[in-house]
């Protein structure tokens, strides 16, 4: 499954996207789709077969699940868990 990451810093974005390819993840930074919002303008998309969560989240605004027609499922994130 593909999903999409935002952030509130390009900081976390870059950090994040690191952590995804030590996690063995395919991630890449790209523009924020315009469908989304975010405070930084880029994103983090990534692929997995769960919604991964790194440790370190402070910067991370957002997930969604990308789906097959191409749009964004948001993800609820509650307590740190997907």
């Amino acid at each position: 499954m593909r999903y999409i990451a935002t952030f509130h810093t390009h900081y976390g974005a870059l950090k994040f996207q690191n952590d995804c390819r030590k996690a063995g993840f395919p991630a890449k930074t790209m523009p924020v789709p315009r469908k989304l919002s975010s405070s930084c303008g880029i994103c983090v998309e990534f692929e997995s077969s769960v919604l991964w969560l790194p440790e370190d989240r402070e910067d991370l605004e957002a997930y969604y699940l990308v789906g097959e027609d191409g749009g964004y499922l948001p993800c609820q994130i509650e307590d740190g868990h997907a």
